[in-house]
């Protein structure tokens, strides 16, 4: 048998391109849910200076506990050496390598459980022995940087909050802590995962050696995030949004603060000006340039082109690099001969690890096919680490040196070793009025070329987002259960240029819902779906177009909308988007029309399909409030319905046990509604 490791050696070797991690030969038995919550999470890469070891974080499931934890793991640079190097009781995120080589940096909040740790840096020696506290910083640090000397880091840390103080106070008096009512006075108060947004803000500090005090580098009213150290540490690039009122536009920009000197040099200067979000800032080597990642078109809101561009360090004139490219830009990075930025690329279905020529403006795709480069970590002498994932395979490690892409790791391979999983189809196909749209459809492992299946379509969250290449865990679930699964990236997906995705600006539910459509036609006309027996579903904005779906179509025998939003005036200060809103739709008071014309709640007296609704509790993104609204409107009009509502939780499902509890339901009310079980 060949082995996926074996596959993609032969192949992505010869190429730099990865068709080689096809599906491997096909085993006897179905994936399970217990398959899905054994399978691995790799994320994180960060090469070694010497490029000998790789790190990474392995997020996995543990069910006894009912949670997931993260640790932290490296592997040798022939990949036959995988060291665990944090311990099972604590979860670690953030591994970055010392200049040296010598230590590896982390994140992890540690310490007894009464004690309510928070996140602070800690550091291993790559020699042996335990990992020892580098911060005590009473409310955490979000992030880090090590000092290109070695001796010290950038932190970021947040403000303490009235909640952060009565705990201490309470602490010191030796009594329990007093609820505070949350006091707001900002335009943009709600955040997911955040009860309310206050005044405290998170601002850059350096500190010189371990347990050291931190100093300050930027103050005031401003969130400021993403340092870099200018190579020669004496200066300090950071991404901050410092506009009068910050909660009413996303016109961040890149600002340096010096890193040296005393507190009078301390203030930031801005070196970009454009009226879009500037972020992701990257120095050259040589000091001189700042890399980035820019929206030159703000008043398209997320629907807008991310583009590569570059700034000098001492001010002057910015330039768009890929305004010819239209397509999304992600982490820039210098290489280390100045000649060129590293980037990864969204292309359609595809992320690939794309290197930009500075002399020439070609863009040379490194790494390229059937295949998503979620992440990259580059040292200095040109080797990198990635993490890849294609249609059978999570992400794993790869390395990238001398021309050569080597996998260095198998994480999931016992699990997936003995599944047969879906063949994955790439398809394309007209929508309503000729537009091409890219789809996928997954045939069972037992799929017999003739019969019509069960067919679902799902559809991905965002808006602009796209299904792509990489391993899809949901479609391989309902494939093992005998479905043949359609999703597809309609207008407002990313990865297609931006007037693809611009085209869903204000017009919600029209064209996204001509393409979907289509999809399911396509799926019929090429004998693969029983029309007679189709299911819809999604989660976020795919829960959103189900309902537009359900309201405009009568041909699904069962639908599931997760997390989903139906009448938009009543989220209106509600959720965390009020920003997003005005920007698309206006005032609600003012433009009430627009808010209405695009709303499903206007057509709830239609839908016939078989409903499940079901959302989180504490939920700010999407919050439950409209899952509750359309379940009642439903039950009402005497629909077949349900909600489900998970506690504690927010707009991702995060407990292991109310994972399963929704593939679960997923499955049942699927089979239920559309098989006919």
């Amino acid at each position: 048998m060949t082995t996926l490791r074996e596959l993609a050696v032969a192949s992505v070797v010869l190429s730099l391109s990865v068709p080689g991690l096809a599906q491997a030969a096909t085993q006897q038995r179905s994936l399970t849910i217990d398959d899905l919550l054994a399978l691995k999470s790799v994320a994180a890469p960060a090469i070694s200076p010497d490029a000998g070891w790789v790190a990474y974080t392995v997020e996995a499931v543990d069910g006894e506990a009912d949670e997931s934890s993260t640790q932290i793991f490296m592997v040798s640079r022939a990949g036959d050496d995988v060291v665990q190097l944090t311990a099972d009781d604590y979860s670690a995120s953030s591994p970055r390598w010392s200049p040296d080589g010598r230590y590896l940096g982390f994140l992890a909040a540690r310490g007894a459980e009464d004690d309510e740790p928070k996140t602070q840096v800690w550091t291993l020696d790559r020699r042996g022995g335990e990992a020892q506290a580098y911060t005590a910083v009473d409310q955490g640090v979000s992030d880090f940087r090590w000092a290109p000397d070695g001796k010290g880091m950038l932190l970021v840390i947040r403000d303490k909050t009235a909640a952060d103080l009565e705990r201490e106070t309470a602490h010191e008096e030796g009594r329990d802590e007093r609820p505070l009512p949350h006091v707001i006075d900002r335009l943009e108060f709600k955040q997911d995962g955040v009860p309310y947004l206050d005044r405290s803000r998170t601002h850059i500090y350096a500190v010189r050696g371990r347990g050291e005090t931190p100093l300050q580098l930027t103050f005031g009213d401003f969130d400021d995030s993403q340092p870099a150290w200018r190579p020669d540490g004496r200066e300090i690039a950071f991404v901050s949004n410092r506009a009068d009122e910050p909660d009413a536009t996303q016109n961040t920009d890149i600002w340096i603060v010096s890193a040296v000197g005393d507190a009078s040099s301390r203030k930031a200067r801005r070196v970009t000006s454009n009226i879009g979000s500037d972020y992701a800032p990257a120095w050259s080597r040589d000091g001189k340039q700042i890399a980035y990642v820019t929206v030159t078109e703000p008043d398209l809101i997320w629907y807008a082109t991310n583009h590569l561009a570059i700034v000098p360090a001492a001010g002057g004139t910015a330039r768009v690099l890929t305004a010819a490219l239209d397509r999304n830009v992600i982490k820039p990075a210098f290489t280390p001969d100045g000649r060129g930025i590293t980037f990864v690329l969204e292309d359609s279905a595809e992320q690939h690890l794309a290197r930009y020529d500075l002399e020439t403006g070609s863009i040379d795709r490194q790494v390229r096919g059937e295949l998503i480069v979620e992440d990259y970590s580059q040292n200095l002498a040109g080797d990198t680490a990635l993490t890849i994932s294609v249609p059978h395979s999570p992400a794993e490690v790869f390395l990238l040196a001398d021309d050569a892409l080597e996998p260095l790791t198998r994480t999931n391979a016992n699990v997936l070793s003995g599944l047969g999983l879906a063949e994955v189809n790439n398809v394309t196909f007209p929508s309503a009025d000729g537009t091409e749209v890219e789809g996928f459809i997954f045939t069972p492992p037992d799929f017999r070329k003739g019969r019509r299946y069960p067919t679902i379509l799902r559809i991905h969250g965002g808006p602009v987002s796209q299904y792509d290449f990489g391993f899809n865990a949901e479609a391989q679930l309902f494939a093992a259960e005998g479905y043949v699964v359609v999703i597809s990236n309609p207008r407002g997906s990313s990865g297609y240029g931006q007037d693809y995705s611009a085209a869903l600006f204000a017009n919600w539910g029209v064209p996204d819902f001509e393409d979907v459509m289509a999809a399911v036609d396509y799926a019929i006309d090429q004998g693969y779906s029983d029309p007679d027996r189709l299911g819809v579903g999604g989660w976020s904005y795919g829960g959103i177009l189900t309902n537009y779906v359900i309201t405009k179509s009568d041909r699904f025998a069962g639908a599931i909308t997760g997390a989903s939003e139906v009448n938009y005036i009543a989220n209106y200060g509600h959720d965390q988007y009020q920003y997003i809103w005005e920007a698309e739709l206006g005032l609600p008071w003012e433009n009430k029309e627009a808010w209405e014309r695009i709303s499903p709640w206007e057509g709830v007296d239609k839908v016939v399909t078989p409903t499940l609704v079901i959302g989180g509790k504490d939920d700010w993104n999407v919050p439950i409030q409209n899952s509750e609204q359309l379940y009642q409107a439903l039950k009402r009009r005497g629909i077949d319905t349900q909600l489900v509502v998970y506690p504690d939780e927010d707009h991702s499902i995060d407990r292991p046990s109310f994972r399963r509890d929704r593939w679960q339901r997923y499955l049942d009310w699927y089979d239920r509604t559309v098989r006919g079980q």
